[in-house]
């Protein structure tokens, strides 16, 4: 265990003007309030701490910091309150102790919602001052290396995986690469022991061949490049084990077949010198085509800068080259921690965060938790955007913007703001017009095509890959699929009090929503749209001498009633509004055809055809029952799905028939499914899109005409319940 002189020497050896006297009584303090605790390793427990502690000087973190590694155990495993750090050591201190502490006992694990839950807790503790996030990473650096003295094999397995999938990754995106490979090789080390080993195996077994040649490369590197008046340091290495395993794995190749199982830093002066030593050695030796990346120019979102080459060096070896300054390889190695490093040791200042590109990151995953997303939908969206890789695309301005590998067109527009994004219909790149699934690639030129008319749609969510664009898209469902059933509230309301011969004031209507206890006649009407609040609830509230109807005549209308004219009939538009009311699955109504809504909690009002077989499954919950009619004036060019199915002869140029009879009619085609039925014969399932029951029978007809059709019908409903 570090002695105490030992810790205060390392902080002031980076920083001159050290509290030490805030380290010596913080060291004090802790280990007083930790006292014979002990670790699973038998350890004493105070051992941990200064351990956490060291891990943060490695970091050339401040003396808060420093103070926090030592203190952050205090609060939640012994007698230590809050105030009493704070009279003791300060607010600062006491706030990022109990930032640390909130975090401790978190299992971050996506099969677990109080535990996804928990993983959103923690960006939200860390994001006011990334120091929390530092310390809680040192603190899982140290439980890490101590993680085999756990006895419980289910235990450890736990820790590893969630430090694989969270701390890792996470460690990443802040920049801080030597900590995200420390903790994927450990927790390499807890699942997959033998890949592990078989990967050390056969490393060890080169080094033996071309050890001698990793250093004799290092060295000509170095000759050469000091000849040419560049003045560096190079160093050779070999990449971790879990590195090389995932690899291996996503290209499904063998050890043998990687050509960039070592590689080389050179360490220069500074950026004009990157790119002198660049071109010495692309003037050297042979480039290899497509390895040649520029992050010097267009940085990492962590902030990570360097020139990445690979090229064929000496003994004919393919080697991969990164190229960075010496303030650049403290970014790459620390990654957001170096940027916490008093810059100027006079005013004692350290750098803005909120210019760091990691930390910027953080605070946009924080406003995302704005959107009402749920914690399972927040881990899922985080977790695409720690594991992915970067693409740089450009605006028509020059802008650069910075995307996960696989982001399309909507993820940039939300990239630039949400409301381009919301309004987004498709973009030009590089001058082509292309659609919003779109996927974008290095150095693409991107010009937004936006609709103010616009609006997201479900099937966004299948086109985005950004965290970002899909929180962005999900509000504005949610939003939609709440406005849809306010409409649909009100809508059922009217129509009640309308066959009651009432008039549905608004006076009248805000004395049941202070009776009801909600607080907005929104709120009213989104509980009667979604199926929790009956209307009829909402007319006895307003008017008490109203006698409480049979529950089965609440809000409805029985089968034989005409839902044409029906006072109470809710009408079916042009559009529908999202969860609010849609189609039940598997009919196909059309203007012309009777139709009937169920009621059904939180899936709103689905349409039915009178006809449709499963309705006899609701014959017993008739107050669910809803008239609709048709609202669809002259001339409109709304258009509905239908679905016909037929049999058509088995000869060439049968479905030509078929698609030309369908044009002449301007029916769209949007599925078509095909079945074998004999020789002779082929069954079609046919889905178009179609103006009203009329249009679709005048298709039918014709159909039926054609020498290839031999058997047609509409389908409006299923026949199978």
């Amino acid at each position: 265990m570090m002695r105490q002189f030992e810790l205060v020497d390392r902080v002031v050896s980076y920083e001159a003007g050290a509290d030490e006297d805030l380290l010596n009584r913080a060291y004090v303090y802790a280990t007083k309030m930790h006292g014979d605790q002990k670790r699973a390793s038998g350890d004493p427990y105070f051992s941990h701490p200064v351990e956490v502690a060291g891990i943060l000087t490695e970091l050339r973190l401040d003396c808060a910091t420093i103070a926090t590694g030592l203190l952050h155990d205090t609060l939640e495993d012994t007698e230590a309150t809050f105030n009493e750090i704070t009279s003791m050591f300060g607010g600062e201190i006491a706030e990022l102790v109990n930032g640390v502490t909130k975090l401790s006992k978190l299992e971050i694990s996506s099969a677990s919602p109080s535990q996804a839950e928990n993983f959103r807790k923690l960006l939200l503790a860390t994001a006011n001052d990334v120091r929390v996030l530092l310390v809680k990473l040192a603190d899982r650096l140290h439980n890490m290396r101590t993680l085999h003295f756990i006895t419980s094999p289910e235990k450890r397995a736990r820790i590893a995986q969630e430090t694989l999938d969270i701390y890792a990754p996470l460690a990443g995106r802040m920049g801080m690469q030597n900590f995200r490979e420390e903790f994927e090789d450990l927790a390499f080390s807890e699942l997959n022991p033998d890949a592990r080993n078989t990967v050390l195996r056969r490393l060890e077994e080169l080094d033996e061949t071309k050890g001698a040649i990793l250093d004799d490369i290092a060295y000509e590197f170095h000759n050469i490049l000091t000849e040419m008046g560049v003045s560096c340091k190079v160093d050779g290495r070999r990449k971790r084990p879990f590195s090389i395993w995932r690899k291996m794995e996503n290209k499904s190749i063998s050890l043998e077949q990687l050509s960039d199982i070592y590689g080389y830093r050179v360490i220069v002066d500074n950026e004009d010198a990157c790119y002198k030593a660049l071109g010495v050695l692309h003037r050297t030796f042979r480039v290899v085509p497509g390895r040649f990346k520029d992050y010097i120019s267009m940085p990492k979102l962590n902030n990570y800068q360097s020139l990445h080459t690979t090229v064929i060096g000496p003994n004919k070896q393919r080697v991969e080259i990164q190229i960075r300054s010496q303030d650049m390889h403290a970014v790459a190695e620390q990654g957001v921690a170096a940027h916490w490093v008093y810059k100027d040791i006079s005013t004692k200042a350290p750098s803005r965060m909120d210019q760091i590109n990691p930390f910027n990151w953080l605070q946009d995953m924080v406003s995302q938790l704005k959107t009402g997303e749920t914690a399972e939908e927040f881990m899922e969206n985080t977790k695409l955007e720690l594991f992915t890789d970067q693409v740089f695309c450009f605006t028509p301005k020059g802008r650069l913007i910075a995307l996960p590998r696989g982001a399309t067109v909507l993820d940039f527009a939300y990239a630039v703001h949400t409301q381009v994004g919301n309004s987004c219909t498709g973009a030009r790149i590089n001058g082509r017009q292309l659609p919003i699934p779109s996927v974008l690639h290095n150095g693409d030129e991107i010009e937004i095509i936006r609709s103010e008319k616009n609006l997201p749609r479900p099937v966004w969510l299948r086109h985005v890959v950004t965290g970002k664009a899909r929180a962005a898209i999900r509000n504005v469902l949610r939003e939609q699929e709440e406005a849809g059933f306010v409409e649909l509230g009100q809508r059922l309301v009217e129509s009640l009090f309308a066959s009651e011969g009432l008039e549905c004031k608004r006076e009248f209507i805000e004395r049941a929503v202070g009776v009801l206890g909600l607080n907005s006649l929104a709120r009213l009407y989104a509980e009667v749209g979604r199926g929790r609040l009956s209307a009829t609830e909402v007319l006895v509230t307003a008017f008490p001498s109203k006698k409480r109807k049979d529950p089965k005549d609440k809000d409805v209308l029985t089968k034989g009633q005409d839902t044409q004219l029906s006072a109470r009939a809710v009408p079916v538009g042009k559009s529908l509004q999202g969860m609010a009311m849609s189609f039940a699955e598997g009919c196909f109504p059309l203007p012309g055809d009777a139709i009937i809504g169920i009621l059904t909690p939180e899936e709103g009002l689905k349409i039915y055809p009178m006809e449709a077989p499963i309705l006899s499954d609701f014959e017993d919950h008739e107050e669910r029952w809803v008239a609709m009619h048709w609202d669809i004036g002259e001339g409109s060019d709304a258009l509905f799905d239908s679905r016909l199915d037929m049999t058509l002869v088995d000869k060439a140029g049968s479905l030509s028939i078929v698609s030309q009879t369908l044009a002449d009619f301007d029916a769209n085609i949007t599925n078509l499914s095909l079945f074998k039925r004999d020789e002779t014969f082929h069954d079609l399932a046919l889905d178009i899109q179609v103006r009203d029951v009329n249009h679709a029978n005048q298709i039918v007809n014709a159909l039926r005409a054609s020498s290839v059709v031999t058997r047609i019908e509409r389908v409006v409903a299923a026949k199978e319940k």
